[in-house]
């Protein structure tokens, strides 16, 4: 920038701000203000020409009366001319009134243009640079219309100077934003990435910025930014501070432009260049590594930038999702920062942490910090940072800390802010439903969130608890009791009454034996709580009266005369008048069969999507819809939250065999009740009622099988993304600039459920929107190994959503070939097409099987046949870690089984493939040699070709 000269420091604007500063009074202010801007506007009126320095100073204090406050309507054509001006003050002055007081809609706006274009040509780097400004702080659309196709040309001209590059993407970036369709993609965005090798530091600063608003709509142009991105970051990282002295803040190197890349590499999934991969990874786990180190200042400022750079690494770590190491070092990072005395840095930790709480490879390294969450859940004072706690408290539960969480949660909703005891409530009910061991526990919890929180407790939960108790004769008797004792107390809420007029009416019976409990004392009790209700539950509680006289006869005089009462029969509410009426002459005039026929006990619930789940997803809002969708497959989960809910037809609850996703045309079979059921508690069912599975196609579902030539070969990377899912069930299965489809997936015996969820990632709707499943094993051999039954889900996917779909699965014999997924949609007009793996395995349907070491010896002895038998000797191809070793097989499905192998480092599985045709025994061992870095497999099974695809697809892993 050019020197101003001694000249320049117009002293008649010092004399008129120091006057507006002495004055004592706004009126004062205002005369003086007046007094100057006659004196202006003669001036600028008067027939001799002014200088530009007199025009110079004029414009200064119009923009000087103007940040006071004060409207200025003239002025504006003698700035205009300050642009024409060869002197950078003048030209300067002139720019910056124009930004400041020049309306986007001016009619000066094209005289204001030409200045621009002169300035843009003129290679005058300052002027040009001015130029660039102006038309950043403006960003009118018709600026945008003159200049778009020339600002890039600027941008990547070889002659042009550093700082006019800077400018030239910082004023691309504001077009672009302002107005997307003006900016003309072209041969200029190839080289725009080249710039990250820039090297003037602030021109990959500002190219950095540019690039990463440009790659989210259209990612193929700038794929080639990955492996630059990594390179500079990587240089940066391993730099020292004294090498980027410049661009070093407080000890550390470029710390914004660290922060820049990062985010720009989160645009995209992981690298597929194996060597751009292993220096991005090297440059992540350097920047884990010098967060241990001390610090090199004890300013504040130090440690902010140091921490910006971390948790960027860490939510880059997060989005892969694929280096288990980096994702537990990550957990252990944030968990020290739990107890920082800085609370920003704990609120981003807890933040942090719920996303990682979703990841199978760092779940249970956040379990580990749950006494810390636990503490500051009761003892932080800031409400954001308890609602954190609580947040990553939800994320974090599973089977194994239920009970604890869901404690811990009840005993802060006593004292929790009323501003989010309504989503703490609903927490709590979800993983009371999802993690309950039994369900009298549920009952206990659910009972005791209406008690602490009535209020905050939604029509959905006790909803909720009302439909499970009448699904589950096992805990109908259980509930009535403990429903009934909890009424007694002095101060019941109206949900606790509305719960208890429910199950009481249903099944008081199951009570009724016990004198404390008897007919005549439910009704008084219930009856006691009658004048203190809304009309809703007053005629809940008339409902349950009738359910009485059907019950307990005993009680049927004494409830008719509350029903023949004025009070009843006269109500001013129409809708407890008509119930009285009804329910009087119901009593009084049909026979008992009649009676116990129209008040029978409510039939099982239908299947349902929970509504508590979706009502906690609309109190979070859009974002964190996947975040909560997103669950963890818990090896234990065998009992009440493995399965679906039970249809009308089922009694009690099914057995093992049963046809868990109503896949068989025939009904199950009946069987006795247990404390282990197989229904999942999410879903609801009293949003309207529920159609009933079928094989058959009907309007809304479908059994997909489209012939061969309807479906595409699948993409490149389709074996990779599958092999991530071999031992996991739940991620992100694709992900490019347009779409996102997640997968979250259970599997039992030969049954599974797999949840899809498709997120347009664009602004733009999505159009035509149809994904299809196929089987091409059972097309090339006619034969049907799978069952795979669909839903359609919406042609119209809008900007920003997303949809789910689900898919019921029955293995009916052992396949090789998974289904394909052929996803088919309208983006922009343009048709778009992918096929992928569907990520179901024949391990899927492995059941665990436990033996001791003679019976494992004695079973591998039998299965000593050639063709049982596929061996692969192989190197590793990841870190050889026994604990991640460990985890990967029980994903894979089999039991591991100690003490077995002589040698402690091998490890030995059994599993039993379940499939409806037959059951396929299995064993296994793998022996690691850490020495050769090399793996040697065995697997033996009952079938060859099972053997041999068994071996191919856990060696791949190692």
């Amino acid at each position: 920038m050019p020197a101003v000269s001694k000249g320049d420091g117009m002293r008649g604007l010092a004399v008129f701000i120091s006057d507006i500063r002495n004055c004592k009074s706004k009126e004062a202010e205002i005369k003086r203000i007046n007094k100057e801007l006659a004196n202006i506007r003669s001036k600028f009126k008067g027939d001799k020409a002014l200088d530009g320095y007199s025009k110079k100073k004029y414009v200064c204090k119009l923009l000087f009366i103007f940040l006071l406050g004060h409207d200025i309507d003239f002025g504006h054509m003698e700035a205009v001319n300050l642009l024409s001006s060869n002197k950078y003050t003048e030209k300067q002055i002139g720019y910056l009134f124009i930004s400041v007081l020049v309306n986007s809609n001016s009619e000066l706006i094209r005289l204001i243009n030409n200045a621009i274009k002169n300035d843009l040509a003129s290679r005058n780097p300052t002027f040009m640079c001015l130029a660039l400004h102006c038309i950043a702080n403006v960003g009118s659309r018709e600026m945008g219309e003159a200049f778009a196709a020339d600002i890039p040309r600027i941008l990547v001209a070889g002659d042009s100077m550093d700082s006019v590059k800077q400018s030239a993407a910082l004023c691309l970036l504001r077009l672009y934003k302002a107005s997307p369709d003006l900016v003309p993609m072209g041969e200029w965005t190839a080289r725009v990435v080249h710039l990250l090798n820039d090297q003037h530091m602030g021109v990959v600063t500002a190219a950095v910025s540019l690039i990463t608003c440009l790659c989210k709509k259209n990612p193929d142009d700038f794929k080639t930014c990955i492996s630059l991105a990594v390179s500079r970051l990587s240089r940066i990282v391993s730099s020292a501070s004294t090498d980027l002295q410049d661009y070093t803040y407080y000890f550390v190197p470029a710390p914004w432009l660290s922060v820049k890349l990062l985010r720009l590499l989160q645009c995209y999934p992981p690298p597929e260049d194996a060597a751009v991969k292993g220096r991005l990874v090297e440059c992540l786990e350097t920047v884990l590594n010098k967060a241990q180190e001390p610090p090199k200042s004890k300013k504040v400022q130090h440690s902010n930038a140091k921490n910006a750079i971390l948790f960027e690494t860490i939510s880059l770590i997060i989005h892969y999702d694929s280096e288990p190491n980096l994702l537990v070092r990550a957990c252990n990072q944030l968990g020290q920062f739990l107890q920082h005395r800085e609370t920003n840095l704990r609120y981003l930790a807890l933040e942090s942490m719920c996303t990682l709480a979703s990841s199978e490879f760092s779940h249970e390294a956040v379990k580990t910090h749950i006494d810390t969450v636990i503490n500051a859940l009761k003892t932080e004072r800031d409400v954001s940072v308890r609602q954190r706690a609580a947040d990553l408290l939800y994320a974090m539960c599973d089977r194994s800390n239920a009970k604890q969480i869901v404690s811990e949660m009840l005993r802060y909703l006593e004292t929790a802010d009323y501003a989010i005891r309504e989503e703490i409530v609903l927490k709590v009910a979800i993983l009371a439903e999802k993690y309950a061991v039994d369900y009298s526990w549920y009952v206990d919890t659910i009972l005791n969130l209406i008690r602490i929180a009535g209020d905050y407790v939604s029509e959905e939960v006790w909803y909720r608890v009302l439909q499970i108790v009448t699904n589950r004769d096992d805990v109908q008797g259980y509930a009535a009791k403990t429903v009934f004792e909890a009424l007694q107390a002095p101060a019941c809420h109206e949900n606790m009454v509305k719960v208890g007029g429910y199950i009481l009416g249903e099944f008081g019976n199951l009570i009724a034996g016990d004198p404390r409990s008897s007919p005549p004392v439910q009704f008084s009790l219930l009856h006691s709580k009658f004048h203190l209700c809304s009309v809703a539950t007053r005629a809940l509680l008339l409902s349950t009266y009738i359910k009485f006289i059907n019950l307990f006869p005993e009680t049927k005089a004494t409830i008719q005369g509350v029903l023949r009462a004025g009070s009843q029969l006269r109500n001013a509410d129409v809708e407890l008048q008509q119930r009285a009426v009804e329910y009087l002459t119901l009593s009084s005039v049909a026979s008992t069969d009649v009676l116990a026929t129209v008040l029978e006990e409510m039939p099982p619930f239908p299947e349902r999507e929970s509504s508590i789940l979706a009502k906690l997803k609309r109190k979070k809002g859009p974002g964190a819809a996947s975040a909560l969708d997103d669950g963890r497959r818990d090896p234990s989960s065998n009992d009440i939250n493995g399965g679906v809910e039970p249809t009308p037809s089922t009694v009690s609850t099914p057995s093992p065999s049963a046809d868990l996703l109503g896949l068989r045309a025939a009904p199950p079979p009946a069987a006795p009740p247990a404390s282990a059921g197989a229904g999942n508690l999410l879903v609801d069912v009293f949003d309207g009622p529920a159609a009933q599975p079928s094989l058959g196609p009907t309007p809304e579902e479908a059994f997909l099988s489209p012939g061969p030539e309807d479906i595409g070969p699948p993409i490149p990377e389709a074996d990779e993304l599958l092999n991530k899912f071999v031992c996991k069930n739940n991620g992100v299965l694709f992900e490019n600039q347009l779409l996102q489809i997640g997968v979250k997936s259970e599997f039992r015996q030969n049954l599974g459920r797999m949840y899809l969820f498709y997120g347009n990632k664009t602004s733009v709707q999505f159009q035509n929107f149809s994904p299809t499943v196929v089987h091409p094993g059972d097309l090339q051999t006619h034969i049907l190994s799978l069952a795979v039954q669909t839903k359609r889900v919406a042609a119209q996917v809008d900007g920003g959503a997303q949809v789910q779909q689900v898919l019921n699965i029955e293995c009916l014999r052992d396949f090789l070939t998974p289904p394909l997924l052929s996803v088919r949609f309208r983006y922009g007009g343009a048709p778009q097409a992918l096929t992928l793996k569907l990520p179901v395995t024949i391990n899927k349907f492995f059941q665990p099987t436990e033996m001791a070491a003679q019976d494992f010896f004695q079973r591998w002895k039998q299965l000593s046949l050639p063709q049982q038998e596929a061996q692969k000797i192989f190197k590793a191809n990841h870190p050889m870690d026994a604990e991640v070793t460990k985890a990967k097989l029980l994903g894979f499905g089999s039991a591991l089984l100690d003490n077995v192998d002589p040698n402690p480092e091998n490890f030995v599985g059994a599993g039993i493939i379940q499939t409806k045709a037959l059951q396929v025994g299995c064993l296994l061992r793998l022996e690691p040699n850490a020495q050769a870095q090399m793996y040697r497999l065995t697997l033996r099974t009952s079938k060859e070709s099972v053997s041999r695809h068994l071996c191919e697809l856990l060696a791949q892993q190692f």
